[in-house]
């Protein structure tokens, strides 16, 4: 059974650091693009981040550049988003997400979807 959990989720003060994990397994990891999602009540699902492989390109959402940070351990079948200089409006659900070989803007492209891990970012 394919499976991504995420988790790593918590409340932080704004400032704060939170690292995210995604845990994957049922499907080959090493050839699939890792994307990171966010999503906030009532508004859209929105791209954070992706990374295509250890050695392959990474991709972030401006609103995040310099603050976070992705990276993949294929032993561990896991990748991870570490968020540094927490701000409020990065309050949302994370989702984790897999895609077949290239990470895309659009999240409709990506096949295998987490549950969620909720942020919350105090002021």
């Amino acid at each position: 059974e394919v499976q991504l959990v995420e988790s790593g989720g918590g409340l932080v003060q704004a400032g704060g650091s939170l690292r995210l994990s995604c845990a994957a397994s049922g499907f080959t990891f090493d050839d699939s693009a890792i994307g990171w999602f966010r999503q906030a009540p009532g508004k859209e699902r929105e791209g954070v981040s992706c990374i295509v492989s250890s050695d392959g390109s990474t991709y972030y959402a401006d609103s995040v550049k310099g603050r976070f940070t992705i990276s993949r351990d294929n032993a561990k079948n896991t990748v991870y988003l570490q968020m540094n200089s927490l701000k409020p409006e990065d309050t949302a659900v994370y989702y984790c997400a897999a895609a077949a070989y290239m990470c895309s803007y659009y999240y409709t492209q990506y096949d295998y979807w987490g549950q969620g891990t909720r942020v919350t970012v105090s002021s």
